[in-house]
């Protein structure tokens, strides 16, 4: 299992290989806060493996993995008392909705910015997610192609962790 992987210049490298990479559409942010668009600066640990069971088998990796069901949300609300949480879906407050159409979502490592504890206004869902097929920018998470994200898991274990930078 690989200990570290990096994100700079629109790449993702790690011992396995070196990927084309989306990162925020506000670029890279020491300061980041909640909808600001922007990818945080630091290093993070992956916490674990999302994926859609419908669109593929449970992939191979050392992660924890869970199921993305319809129901799938995850809150971006920094009202709620489940903000930067997994919640089921309807939900009161504000979520993103995980079960989504156009693939992105199809695996999604949620990665350990803002989550333990979560600070209300720091950013919520740092994910590590599939790429747009053209590449475009993100919410603030890290995208690369499928089947990159694929070869990748299967390196990824309890250990591994994100070096996102510089600025």
């Amino acid at each position: 299992m690989i200990d570290l992987i990096i994100v700079s210049d629109g790449f993702l490298s790690w011992p396995g290989g070196r990927v084309r990479a989306a990162t925020g559409k506000s670029g890279l942010s020491l300061d980041k806060r909640e909808g600001d668009g922007a990818t945080p600066v630091g290093t993070f640990p992956l916490r674990e493996l999302w994926f859609r069971e419908d669109r593929l088998q449970q992939p191979q990796t050392g992660l924890q993995c869970f199921i993305i069901r319809p129901d799938s949300g995850w809150s971006d609300d920094v009202g709620d008392a489940l903000y930067n949480r997994p919640v089921p879906i309807p939900h009161s407050f504000r979520h993103e909705r995980l079960w989504r159409e156009d693939g992105l979502y199809d695996l999604i490592v949620s990665l350990g910015y803002n989550d333990d504890p979560p600070v209300p206004g720091l950013g919520s869902a740092i994910f590590l997610h599939c790429a747009h097929p053209e590449y475009a920018q993100t919410e603030g998470c890290v995208a690369i192609a499928r089947p990159d994200l694929l070869a990748l898991l299967a390196d990824c274990g309890p250990t591994t962790r994100i070096d996102i930078g510089p600025v």
